[in-house]
């Protein structure tokens, strides 16, 4: 006899209310405690659920940090076009990524893992056929300073608590891109 499918139907509603208190708990406790203090333990007791269930819904504790990363702004790997738009709409993106959540990007273990280094090569090997690029600067360096330029780091550096938008920060990356790139 065919096993039969399960279709969670009604409480569907429960399983993504506790997955989103388990990420609601996961963020709070990352923002106020020391990145090294995280444990699922802390995120099961304060959303209220057993630890087990964290790893149903996430896998592993570094899942559960991933989840917490929101999705590419649409658009964001867009290729399409001229080099230079591709990089402004980049920076947009980034800095729109950025923005959302500038606290819990801070305590993330490994920002770096949220870059895009294929995107930064490709991205640069635009610019270079396009012939965008300053006399002697590789593709290799272009690619470096476009990853430093959408870093977290250089970002939360200009934002400065938000004294900045997230779209005059992408204007003045423009503006250091154009000085190194071009």
């Amino acid at each position: 006899m065919p096993a039969r499918a399960y279709r969670l139907g009604r409480r569907k509603r429960s399983v993504e209310r506790t997955r989103e208190a388990i990420l609601a708990a996961a963020r709070d406790l990352l923002v106020a405690t020391p990145a090294g203090t995280f444990s699922v333990g802390a995120v099961a007791a304060r959303a209220g659920v057993a630890r087990l269930t964290i790893y149903h819904h996430f896998g592993s504790r570094a899942a559960l940090l991933d989840a917490l990363v929101p999705a590419p702004a649409p658009g964001s790997a867009d290729s399409a076009g001229d080099p230079t738009d591709i990089l402004r709409r980049r920076f947009s993106a980034t800095c729109s990524t950025w923005s959302l959540d500038p606290a819990l990007y801070r305590q993330l273990p490994d920002r770096s893992r949220l870059g895009e280094p294929e995107a930064d090569r490709r991205l640069a090997e635009s610019l270079a056929a396009a012939d965008r690029l300053r006399p002697g600067c590789s593709i290799r360096e272009a690619q470096d300073v476009i990853g430093v330029l959408t870093s977290f780091e250089t970002f939360d550096r200009l934002h400065q608590e938000g004294r900045r938008t997230s779209a005059a920060v992408a204007d003045m990356l423009m503006r250091l891109a154009g000085g190194i790139l071009a």
